[in-house]
């Protein structure tokens, strides 16, 4: 895994961005990968009561990894629906009188400034959503960018990359934990369900499936 890019950029809102071999990779998109624990299934009622988003780098080798995690505890928003299936799921007490959250407003206004940041520094011009089952986690976040009005989402509206879909064509593996163990990647099904784990163990799948190709010689095409 590569935590050092290794790469020197500049940037000027009023000039074209610089190549890089993340902005050369995935035709100009920064892939950020996502997870949401909520309160139900349905992305316009029910709460988000956590998030975190892991920003991905890549070296001058084009060797992709890791670069930078954010993660948050979401106080539900006004009049949003939880069900109690949901929190049995996840362990999570959204009303835990030491629960450290924050609004979900705030939350996804500082989200997408960091988020637009890397986009920057990686001379991409828009992120691309990147999690487990990608529609599920896609809804929510469209969902919570219209319930607050915020105009600057920086993830592309529909596109995304879905890790259950590439493990399946990469190990035969469609479950994360199960894919994981396939790749070589450590799962501790006791953390499992909290967004900061999840989100970064989808992160080192995706990167491992990424380098991967790239190793074996389909990465640049010939």
């Amino acid at each position: 895994m590569a935590h050092d890019r290794g790469i020197t950029m500049s940037y000027d809102d009023d000039e074209e961005m610089l190549e890089s071999p993340m902005s050369l990779r995935f035709r100009g998109y920064l892939p950020v990968v996502v997870d949401i624990e909520c309160g139900g299934f349905n992305a316009k009622t029910d709460a988000i009561l956590e998030i975190s988003a892991v920003i991905l780098g890549m070296n001058e080798k084009g060797v992709l990894g890791i670069e930078q995690t954010f993660f948050h505890r979401v106080v539900p928003f006004e009049g949003s629906n939880i069900e109690d299936a949901a929190l049995k799921f996840t362990g999570i007490d959204p009303y835990h009188p030491l629960r450290i959250a924050r609004s979900e407003k705030d939350v996804f206004t500082d989200m997408f400034r960091i988020i637009r940041t890397a986009l920057k520094s990686n001379g991409c011009k828009r992120a691309i959503l990147v999690a487990h089952n990608a529609h599920f986690d896609h809804g929510f976040i469209n969902a919570a960018a219209d319930r607050h009005d915020l105009k600057r989402n920086p993830f592309h509206p529909f596109s995304s990359f879905d890790t259950a879909t590439l493990s399946g064509l990469a190990y035969g593996q469609t479950v994360l934990a199960r894919a994981c163990e396939a790749a070589r990647i450590e799962f501790n099904n006791s953390e499992a369900h909290s967004a900061k784990y999840d989100a970064e163990k989808t992160a080192q799948l995706f990167c491992t499936i990424v380098n991967k190709w790239k190793s074996m010689g389909g990465w640049p095409m010939p």
